[in-house]
């Protein structure tokens, strides 16, 4: 067994390793970029060197930079985890020729099925089923026009390298093609190193399921089941589960022993992912082959009690398999949710900055968290999006959803704004609950964006009604300040008005409350609630009893404002006494001033690109800016006609959310 392993990796998954590694009694050296000096997988290791500035193309990118650090340190083996070099088979190849060992597949393993080219032509050899498409590197943007035209739209433009949803467009026309062409090649070359690009007909309303599979040196293989990949938004992955509410026995056994078939066809040795596309009639066919450690293997562990990280270590020192296909159990039903730092109400754009708070649930055995953040730490620009992965497993799909549905609200992030209310809102969704889901869930089912989940008279009153129990608590410990005059202490009402919404648009709603002993009872329209908590002032998270039933949501206090927070939705009210409601009704309302002659960024990013020039016409549609942040090119288009009359930001410029970046004037 290795003595000390690398981690050729950063964030969640490096600190994962390293848990996995110490259980084992293996030493860790955590690499780390400047941008990650103070980051959570450089604390947990035994020993960290920095390889080179924050830009991932300059440090984790840098094959050199990693193997000198392996060198240095006298690690004996390398786990590349997933994204960045994972599935470099040059990478892997100089690793080897160094006489370290690179935990995962072989090179040429990686050659085969790790680039996706590849491995559609060793599929098709194999006589597996596979999407119409061109299955070669394309030249340029007028080529892949031409193919485009060719298979029939719509198509999708992959890049060979790319993961994560980096590299990847769907064109439904000409236009699309030709853009997300050259988009794709460009996100690719920043994030892979690798700007090959292929096209493959798009599949509407698919399922994509895969297959977990584990193959050792000595040509043993079998598959852990399958996971249930199908909501994803813009091709990036947001809820996994497993097994499939969707496949049936028969279809299963077929999936897994085409993945085991392939893998062997290979010489498979190590943790590998068999994705495909299932169609309404269960028929499937082979996407590609992810050679490493899927972001989502969590689920797989918790429904077969396996260690996949463990499992690739064993098999890289030599292990045989210690189970053969009929051993692997299957055990509950298990569900992650990404954490991911992006604004669900601004269009998911990236959040980064400083975790002012970090709470994640704790103390239970059915959820795992898995991190590589902390309390006060930076969410940089440089990388991707995760924050962390909630998963939950229970005895069945209902149970898994319900323990999620919970511990999403018990998630407490401030700082930077996170997709927790967004994924609140999928867990409710009646077609997910009812598993009806495929790739197009959320394009269809939030076409509009997000802008909160679902509320209802229900909710409303629910949330009220807390409200008020917190207000009185704000009240009660007011009312215990010494030094009061005598015949002036503090007198707490039972009846209230709650004010609901912001300033200029609010409604007024009347309730009243008791306090009784250990519980507070609240009447609101034709509702009482009957409330039971050991909240105190100041915490983010409430918990209690409300009618006996267990509630967590979420508040904060602004100014004279409660904001609540429950399964994505949210409710802001003010909690007056009856006689502050007249004056409350007589405040002015201010409106936020006009800022639409200026194009405002959306996010924290780097402009990497200014696209006019001051006096320009400029037409609506057009392109004006690009904005890169977390590995993502984001183009800025113009709204409207106009101007350009002003230019206030400097190609290379760190921008924050809403600094002005253009001013435009109308065409006269």
């Amino acid at each position: 067994m290795f003595k000390k392993i690398l981690i050729a990796n950063r964030g969640e998954i490096a600190c994962r390793i390293i848990r996995t590694a110490h259980t084992m009694g293996i030493k860790t050296v955590a690499v780390y970029s400047e941008a990650d000096q103070e980051a959570r997988h450089v604390e947990l290791a035994d020993e960290a060197v920095c390889i080179g500035p924050a830009p991932s193309r300059e440090s984790y990118l840098v094959m050199e930079h990693l193997i000198e650090a392996c060198l240095a340190t006298g690690a004996d083996a390398i786990h590349p985890g997933y994204g960045f070099l994972s599935e470099n088979e040059i990478f892997a190849k100089r690793v080897e020729e160094k006489g370290i060992t690179f935990i995962g597949p072989k090179h040429h393993s990686i050659a085969a099925m790790g680039d996706k080219i590849a491995s559609k032509k060793l599929a098709l050899e194999a006589k597996v089923n596979t999407i119409p498409g061109y299955n070669a590197a394309i030249e340029n943007a007028d080529a892949a026009l031409k193919i485009a035209q060719n298979i029939g739209y719509p198509v999708m433009i992959k890049a060979s390298a790319g993961g994560g949803g980096k590299g990847l467009r769907v064109a439904y026309n000409d236009k699309e093609a030709f853009e997300g062409f050259t988009a794709c090649q460009n996100e690719a070359r920043n994030s892979f190193g690798d700007d090959r690009v292929f096209i493959e007909k798009f599949v509407e309303e698919p399922r994509h399921i895969e297959i977990q599979i584990l193959g050792d040196h000595f040509g043993n293989v079998v598959y852990l089941w399958e996971r249930e990949c199908s909501i994803q938004r813009r091709h990036q992955k947001v809820i996994e589960e497993a097994p499939s509410p969707f496949i049936s026995e028969a279809t299963r056994k077929a999936m897994g022993e085409q993945a085991v078939a392939l893998a062997k066809a290979v010489q498979y040795e190590s943790a590998g992912t068999v994705e495909f596309v299932v169609g309404k009639d269960q028929s499937f066919y082979f996407l590609e082959m992810n050679t490493r450690l899927q972001v989502e293997h969590p689920v797989t562990e918790m429904i077969t009690g396996l260690d996949l990280v463990e499992q690739m270590i064993r098999i890289a020192s030599g292990e045989p398999l210690g189970f053969t296909q009929d051993q692997i159990k299957r055990d509950g039903w298990a569900i992650e949710c990404r954490i991911n730092a992006e604004d669900p109400y601004r269009d998911f754009l990236p959040s980064t900055g400083r975790l002012v708070t970090y709470q994640p649930p704790q103390g239970r055995s059915d959820v795992r968290v898995d991190t590589g953040v902390y309390e006060g730490g930076e969410i940089p620009m440089y990388y991707d999006s995760m924050i962390a992965k909630l998963i939950t497993h229970g005895p069945t799909r209902e149970a898994a959803i319900q323990k999620m549905q919970m511990a999403l609200n018990q998630f407490v992030i401030r700082g930077v704004a996170s997709n927790i209310p967004f994924q609140g809102a999928l867990l409710q969704h009646p077609d997910f609950i009812s598993g009806q889901i495929n790739t197009g869930f959320i394009a269809k089912h939030f076409p509009k964006g997000f802008h909160g989940g679902p509320m209802n008279d229900h909710i409303k009153n629910l949330l009220s009604a807390i409200a008020v129990s917190i207000h009185l608590q704000f009240l009660n410990r007011s009312g215990q300040i010494s030094g009061q005059l005598l015949g002036h202490a503090s007198h707490i009402p039972n009846e209230f008005t709650l004010a609901i919404g912001e300033h200029g648009q609010q409604t007024y709603e009347d309730i009243s409350i008791e306090h009784q002993g250990d519980h507070d009872v609240v009447q609101i329209a034709e509702e009482g609630f009957t409330i039971q908590s050991h909240w105190r002032p100041g915490a983010y998270l409430w918990e209690g009893q409300v009618n006996g039933q267990l509630v967590s949501l979420q508040t904060q206090r602004n100014g004279v404002f409660y904001e609540l927070f429950l399964n994505g939705a949210s409710l802001k009210l003010m909690v007056l006494q009856r006689k502050a409601v007249e004056l409350q009704k007589r405040m002015l309302y201010k409106s936020p001033p006009d800022r639409s002659a200026f194009l405002l960024s959306p996010m924290p990013g780097l402009l990497s690109d200014i696209s006019v020039t001051v006096g320009q016409k400029i037409l609506a549609g057009e392109k004006l800016v690009t904005i890169e942040a977390m590995k993502m090119e984001n183009v800025m288009v113009a709204h409207q006609d106009g101007i350009i009359a002003e230019i206030l930001a400097k190609k290379g410029e760190s921008l924050m959310v809403d600094q002005p970046i253009l001013r435009f004037k109308k065409d006269e």
